[in-house]
């Protein structure tokens, strides 16, 4: 198969698509629009209006400090290191921008802050002028919750300073390429929106430094590059891996036809696909590329096949819990060339190694490294980081304390093959060994991935929030007397607490030593201290025989009654009660979600949807309650569940309900935010209501895009408003009429969940990406004039 060039000329401030699609609404069945794709450009424009809120917030003395936590850090996607260095390392983070050090090591310092988007998809330093430096913004991995770019970045002064050069409405940046000695020519892969469809795919080229590209590689909007490779040697060579992948709500990516290696023998100006001797595409997943430096006629390729394997074992069971269904995939494979793609040969074993390699997920992964000086040392990454001496026959898997698993990049010294630089979901490795030992850099490195925060009571109070791949960790925080005494820092300890990684938390604010969190999708368990140790018990509600089984989100809602601490809410497709502390469980509604048969997904692809997000209680009544779905759906029960009504008219269709706030100052009042970040729609979605949802009020105002995670009440004074966006933190004095910036302190960063502590009137932000931040007194606002 040869493929020509695609030429589209694309200016320097990048690509814009808008695209509008329809979706069948099943209850009542009417066609509703759905909103898709928001046009890049305004994206853009969004930030730069948050940077003219940002200069004129009237709350610039009231400043941020990072919180921790300090002992753990998170996910990182790519080094870079300046040739000839030893001490110099830039590293991605994968929603926490570009990381710098000088002293291999010792000290960290952000350089990317300032930018509309901080989630890092490749960085690469010109071989020709280490002062060069590109980085490509949208982690390509695609995680359930990973975070769309806005195109590259250049620096021509080491990082000091960033200029946009296009790309915008790319989104996801797998792998950037220099040309070795002309630094005018670039490469870059791009895999996509994550979510929806785009022409904004494939591999581009610039010959201007950026000026101007040309999208050279174009199959179709469904299938984009995910690695590119260039021999050093004759740079006009390159080798591209395609991938034919999207993310859906109810689904992870599922393979498709398009996947596959091609070759271009003149810069890109036509290609050829290279097979002999692959599996079948159209069965594989993500494919992963390294060539062997000295030898660039070497080739690996790392591919995640699922192609039909065994059969499981009688009540085998995957990582989630779930029995496994049908044949087992075949899993990690690894490929070798020895003739410039020509031909390709299978040099790993088919073992149960090898299969589980890469989990239930392998299109996360697919990093495979040849040592620069040796073609058959070569690095694999997934679950483990594994390396073979024998060009791949065997597989030796690299443990120590202190390096994480699920990784995402390495680097290896063109001159010393001893040293390693390792990334991965606990954050940055080094290795002076080979990989035998390694040092880590988690208490000095923040960028923690948190999903949430919650609080207690306890004086000084904690903090509780569950981090990507680590579980959930809470912090204690005890404050000292005003920072202008110049007193110590606040201090705050921080340790594991029950619950997973996706996981709301509850706590009970009467007896903070139990608490509410589940492990995944909802299974839910409650946990007390005793005895300096947390003993945990599952209180997931049980379905009579025949039903269908429960569905919980990833983050499945969880919430305690302002009214009785004793009285536990927990969603899945039904909103459950339990009166005694999960005890006993009673089932208050029916689905509250469409539950379209056409958006349930299936293994191992599954993803768990039509759930329940969000959910409110009013503390004017018990029993008056507010339940929002993932697919758009809100709900109010005013009888504690005996009659539901559905209020879901005046907001925007089909859009994940990312909170609902029942407010403490009027009984019909209610806040609701929606995110659209799963449709690749980053409008802000704010509304109020004061008749119980018969009527939405649109309240988002001059806030400049989102997507919105968060709404909070001010617990002291009415008309006050928190919201927490992928820029930042707002704050409204009069019910939306008007929003301010508070960004004092803070990096530009997806803040996904805030809180405002009742007694303290400390307000505390979860960020995806920067670990947590507080200000430890929010009166300043409350009494502001």
């Amino acid at each position: 198969m040869k493929l020509f060039p695609c030429r589209f000329r694309f200016p320097l401030l990048g690509l814009a698509a808008v695209s509008i699609g329809l979706l069948l609404l099943l209850s009542p069945l009417t066609a509703q629009e759905k909103i898709e794709n928001t046009d890049p450009e305004k994206r853009l424009k969004w930030y730069d209006q948050h940077t003219a809120l940002r200069e004129a917030s009237p709350f610039k003395s009231l400043k941020w400090r990072l919180i921790g936590p300090d002992i753990i850090s998170g996910r990182c996607t790519d080094i870079a290191v300046p040739p000839g260095s030893k001490h110099t390392i830039y590293v991605g983070a994968a929603t926490g921008g570009v990381w710098l050090t000088r002293n291999s090591g010792i000290s960290w310092e952000p350089i990317m802050d300032d930018i509309p988007s901080i989630s890092i998809g490749d960085l690469a330093i010109a071989p020709s002028d280490p002062d060069i430096i590109w980085v490509g913004t949208g982690e390509a991995n695609i995680f359930r919750a990973s975070v769309a770019g806005v195109g590259v970045y250049k620096s021509l002064d080491a990082g000091k300073t960033w200029q946009h050069m296009g790309l915008t409405g790319t989104y996801t940046i797998g792998r950037i390429v220099i040309h070795p000695r002309n630094p005018q020519i670039v490469y870059v892969a791009s895999s996509g929106h994550e979510w929806t469809h785009n022409p904004e795919r494939g591999v581009f080229k610039t010959t201007d430094g950026g000026a101007t590209w040309d999208k050279v590689l174009y199959i179709d909007d469904k299938i984009g590059a995910i690695d590119l490779v260039l021999d050093p040697n004759e740079p006009d060579t390159l080798y591209a891996s395609m991938w034919n992948r999207t993310r859906r709500r109810w689904s992870d990516p599922q393979p498709g036809p398009g996947d596959g290696i091609f070759k271009s023998t003149d810069g890109g100006g036509t290609w050829e696909q290279k097979t002999a001797g692959l599996p079948d595409l159209d069965r594989t997943g993500r494919i992963g590329l390294s060539l062997c430096a000295s030898r660039p006629h070497i080739i690996y390729a790392f591919v995640d096949n699922h192609n039909p394997g065994r059969e499981p074992l009688e009540g085998e069971r995957d990582a989630y819990g779930r029995l496994k269904k049908g044949r087992v995939i075949k899993g990690a494979e690894v490929y070798r060339s020895d003739d410039k793609a020509e031909t390709w040969v299978k040099v790993s074993p088919d073992d149960r190694y090898m299969e589980g390699f890469g989990g239930t997920y392998g299109w996360v992964f697919g990093q495979i490294r040849v040592d620069p000086s040796d073609p058959d040392t070569v690095y694999i990454m997934g679950l483990r980081l594994a390396q073979s001496k024998d060009g791949g026959k065997t597989w030796e898997p690299l443990f120590y304390p202190g390096l994480h698993g699920d990784h995402h990049g390495l680097w290896i010294d063109p001159e010393d093959s001893d040293y390693l630089i390792n990334v991965n979901d606990g954050g940055i490795n080094i290795s002076y060994d080979q990989g035998q030992t390694w040092r880590d850099f988690h208490r000095i490195h923040p960028v923690v991935q948190f999903y949430n925060v919650a609080y207690d009571m306890e004086k000084p109070f904690n903090v509780y929030g569950s981090v990507q791949d680590h579980g959930t960790y809470r912090g204690n925080v005890a404050h000292g007397r005003p920072r202008r005494r110049r007193e110590p820092r606040p201090i705050t300890r921080w340790e594991a607490a029950p619950g997973g990684e996706g996981t709301h938390v509850a706590v009970d604010p009467h007896h903070s030593h139990i608490i509410y969190s589940s492990s995944f999708y909802g299974r839910l368990m409650r946990s007390e201290y005793k005895d300096g140790m947390w003993q945990s018990k599952n209180i997931l509600p049980r379905i009579p025989e025949g039903e269908p089984p429960l569905r919980g989100q990833w983050m499945a809602a969880t919430i305690l009654s302002p009214h009785n601490s004793d009285v536990v809410y927990h969603g899945m497709q039904y909103l459950y009660r339990s009166l005694d502390r999960g005890e006993n469980w009673e089932r208050i509604s029916p689905d509250l979600s469409y539950n379209n048969p056409d958006q349930q997904g299936k293994l191992p692809f599954a993803i768990p949807f039509a759930t329940i997000t969000a959910i409110a209680e009013s503390p004017f009544k018990f029993g008056l309650i507010y339940v929002g779905t993932d697919d758009g759906r809100v709900h109010i029960t005013r009888n504690g569940g005996d009659t539901w009504t559905e209020i879901t008219k005046g907001i925007p269709f089909n859009k994940q309900v990312s909170r609902l706030v029942a407010s403490r100052y009027e009984k019909g009042m209610v806040y609701l935010t929606l995110n659209g970040r799963r449709d690749d729609d980053f409008n802000d979605y704010v509304f109020k209501s004061i008749d119980y949802g018969r009527t939405w009020e649109d309240i988002s105002g001059n806030i400049p895009g989102g997507p919105v995670n968060v709404i909070r009440e001010d617990p002291k004074k009415a008309d006050i408003l928190y919201v927490g966006t992928d820029l930042g933190v707002y704050v409204t004095l009069d019910a939306g009429a008007n929003w301010h910036v508070l960004a004092e302190g803070l990096p530009t960063c997806f803040v996904w969940d805030l809180i405002v502590h009742p007694r303290d009137n400390t307000l505390v932000i979860a960020t995806n990406g920067r670990g947590m931040y507080a200000i430890d007194d929010v009166s300043p606002i409350q009494e502001y004039r």
